[in-house]
């Protein structure tokens, strides 16, 4: 359902970004830093949102990634940790069982 939203809201926010590119026609100038050069003000507004999408997309990723690896670690610690014998837990449980044998 959440991804169904973000859907939605992504395919209204592409809608907004196409009308207002679409009015907006009209050339500007774009100063970089050797020089300008005169764009029509659609592909600057549509090249300012992918541009910001593909920056969003990558921290997202690097993150996304990041946060994999830390739970494969910790997965890794959990086996660990289910592997190794606990002091004095064996002992415990020779006493249930002999408090159990005894109330029978």
């Amino acid at each position: 359902m959440k991804f169904q939203w973000i859907f939605l809201i992504g395919i209204i926010f592409a809608i907004i970004v196409s009308f207002f590119a679409v009015i907006n026609v009209d050339p500007v100038t774009v100063n970089y830093f050797f020089g300008k050069a005169e764009w029509p003000l659609i592909l600057v507004v549509l090249g300012s949102v992918l541009m910001g999408g593909f920056i969003v997309f990558s921290i997202n990723a690097v993150k996304i990634l990041s946060l994999k690896r830390k739970i494969a670690k910790l997965e890794r610690i959990i086996e660990e940790l289910e592997s190794k014998p606990v002091p004095g837990l064996a002992d415990e449980q020779e006493i249930e069982k002999s408090q159990n044998l005894n109330f029978e």
